[in-house]
Order: structure tokens, then C-alpha cells, then sequence
């Protein structure tokens, strides 16, 4: 509830910051163009009638003005740009506009989603996890490039899985009778290995983070459920944070996996998942959920997983397994087309990872 005596919208860009303030109690308006400083926005703020009240967008200038004014007493609130309300013919965007409509906002008390802001230490695992994404991303290509200019040259391999050790000793062996190509083949090659050490290390740094830290007792009960190991697990952990601001329900919304819907009246239209939120950790819980197709039999693997967790953990986990494996059986039965089908997987499995997460021990 606002009760504060000033309202004050802030439109933050890397190079400059425009305010709005709002008295309550003379309704004076006031507006200026600042510096990203935090301590001249900070400055400003208290010259302000207080006390003050602040909200800005989430953007990639990241948290350090909501924790500089915490610290400083000034109530801040990190605004999700996506839950904003906004007049629909309203075809003027500047940001003197939006640094006022934040500021109205938050006198009506209308922010009412706000971006759950993480600790340094919380932050810091959420970049090492997307250090981790952007690497596989860039190895992805890197291969892609390097198998394409062999295709292009009628060079393609059969003897059996690629990038394994025995395809690694087949490229080495290739050579091409131009120097031009041959440059291009050494350089493409040695991106990969390149990419590849860099994910080698941040897959090591994950692991130790993972054995160690605040995430880790979430992280070894979600490695109770098939296609959730370490990488996995820390991740989903990461980059959700607090588990208990969901439900079993609310979380596939949160993390766009539930069918997008435009029904009125008796008119009812559901398409496709709405792709909203958080799309790493979608595709985190699309891929894993694949694993649950096949035949469910713990291996050794996975009872190494349970060995670290609680016995109540261990039988949540197995009886998410078994739920999971005969919805995919189902789909299967009834001939629904794989992808749906898997979609429909992931929706649960978010699921059973947030009854995994909050699971008293």
C-alpha cells in the first residue's frame, strides 16, 4: 500500500536517467533529466518532500539503483515492464512520458507485479548459468559452421555419432588442396576446441558452486526426477529463487508453458503455449522433459542422485518419474504428435520440480 507523501518514476537508460515526482499533498509535479550516478539520483531524490517512494522498468541496467536506494532508506520497487498497465490508444512514447506514467502508477498503487530483486551472491550464480547458456550457444555454431564448410566440399562423416573422440580424430585428418580453405577449416576448427574448453570450465565451476552453496540442497533434491542432474538442477534453481512465491499450478504460467487462450462468451480459443517468462528455463524443462519417455528404470546414475538426497525427496522424485513416464505412455497410445506432447511433459514436470523445491526436509 502506498503511503508515502512522493511518487517518483524513474525511465533509467545506460547514459541518462529522466525522473517524475509527484507530491501527494500539493500535487506539484516535477520532472528533470538526471545522470545515471546513483548518488545524484540519489541527491535529488531527498530534495524531494519525503518521504519518497521510487519504481523504474527492469532493463539490463540490472539492480544496483533498487540496492543503492535500499540502502539509502528510500523505498524502491523494481517494476516487471510486461505486467505494466497501459492505455491502449496511447501512441506517444518518450521518456519523460513514462517516467510520469511509472510515478502515477505507483501513487495508484497499480505496480502490483514487481521483479523479485536477487542478492549479489544469487545474481552472480544467475550470470555464471548464462555464461554457461551463451557458450553452448556459441559452440552450437561454431560446429555448424565447421560441418557445413566440410559439407559444402563433399566431406561428411558416417562412422557413427559426431563430435565424440573418434569423430575429433577424423577432422584432424582432413586437409584440403587450397591454402585459403585450409586456413578457413583451421580456423573454424579451432573455435570449437576453444569453445568447447571454455564450456568445460564453466560445466567445473557449476559443479563446485553446486556442491557448495546456498542452492545446493535444491538443487540435489530436483536431481531426484530423470533429466534434471546438476547442470540442470542449478540452473532451474538460479534462475526461479524463491520456489514459494508459486503453486504446483502457477509456475508452468510463469515460465510460458501453458496454452495461450482468446475466449469470450461461449466462445472458447486456446493456442500455443504463451512462450512468456523465463525461456531458459522452458527449454531447460522442455529438453529434460524428453528423458521421460523412454522406459523408467533407475539406474546408477540416478541412485547416485537419490544417495544425496532425503528419503522424502527420493520418493517424490521417484513418484514423479513414474507419473511423467505413463503421461508420455498415454500420449503415445493416443498418437499426439511429439512435440505436443512434450510440451504438455515440461508443463508437469515444473510442477513436480516445485513440489521437489519447497519440500520440507
Amino acid at each position: 500500500m502506498f503511503t508515502e507523501r512522493t511518487s517518483v518514476g524513474l525511465d533509467v537508460h545506460a547514459t541518462s536517467v529522466v525522473a517524475a515526482a509527484i507530491d501527494g499533498v500539493t500535487g506539484e509535479l516535477c520532472q528533470e533529466r538526471l545522470t545515471p550516478s546513483y548518488d545524484h539520483i540519489t541527491s535529488w531524490l531527498r530534495q524531494r518532500p519525503g518521504p519518497v517512494a521510487v519504481t523504474y522498468e527492469a532493463g539490463p541496467t540490472g539492480f544496483g539503483l533498487y540496492r543503492h536506494l535500499t540502502a539509502a532508506g528510500i523505498r524502491c520497487e523494481v517494476a516487471a515492464p510486461s505486467k505494466l498497465q497501459k492505455p491502449s490508444g496511447d501512441r506517444v512514447k518518450t521518456d519523460a512520458r513514462d517516467a510520469l506514467h511509472l510515478a502515477r502508477l505507483l501513487r495508484l498503487d497499480e505496480i502490483t507485479s514487481v521483479v523479485v530483486v536477487p542478492t549479489p551472491e544469487q545474481e552472480a550464480a544467475r550470470d555464471l548459468v548464462r555464461a554457461r547458456e551463451d557458450c553452448r550457444g556459441d559452440l552450437m555454431r561454431a560446429r555448424h559452421r565447421l560441418s557445413k564448410l566440410l559439407l559444402r566440399h563433399g566431406i561428411v562423416y558416417y562412422d557413427g555419432d559426431t563430435w565424440t573422440g573418434k569423430h575429433d580424430q577424423w577432422l584432424r585428418q582432413q586437409r584440403f588442396p587450397g591454402a585459403l580453405t585450409q586456413a578457413t577449416f583451421e580456423s573454424y576448427y579451432d573455435t570449437v576446441l576453444t569453445t568447447t574448453a571454455r564450456r568445460d570450465r564453466l560445466d567445473a565451476q557449476i559443479a563446485a558452486v553446486a556442491a557448495d552453496s546456498e542452492f545446493t540442497p535444491v538443487v540435489r533434491r530436483l536431481g531426484c526426477l530423470r533429466g534434471v542432474a546438476t547442470l540442470t538442477g542449478f540452473a532451474l534453481a538460479v534462475e526461479i529463487g524463491d520456489w514459494r512465491r508459486f503453486t504446483g499450478n502457477s509456475i508452468g504460467s510463469f515460465v510460458g508453458l501453458v496454452p495461450s487462450e482468446h475466449s469470450s462468451g461461449e466462445s472458447k480459443n486456446r493456442g500455443s503455449i504463451t512462450k512468456t517468462g523465463n525461456g531458459h528455463v522452458r527449454r531447460l524443462l522442455i529438453e529434460a522433459a524428453w528423458q521421460h519417455r523412454s522406459r523408467y528404470r533407475p539406474g546408477k546414475t540416478m541412485r547416485d542422485r537419490w544417495d544425496l538426497a532425503s528419503p522424502a525427496a527420493r520418493a517424490r522424485g521417484d513418484l514423479g518419474n513414474r507419473r511423467l513416464h505413463s503421461r508420455w505412455v498415454t500420449f503415445i497410445d493416443r498418437k499426439k504428435e511429439n512435440s505436443v506432447a512434450n510440451t504438455a511433459i515440461a508443463r508437469e514436470l515444473a510442477g513436480w520440480c516445485w513440489s521437489l523445491a519447497v519440500l520440507e526436509e
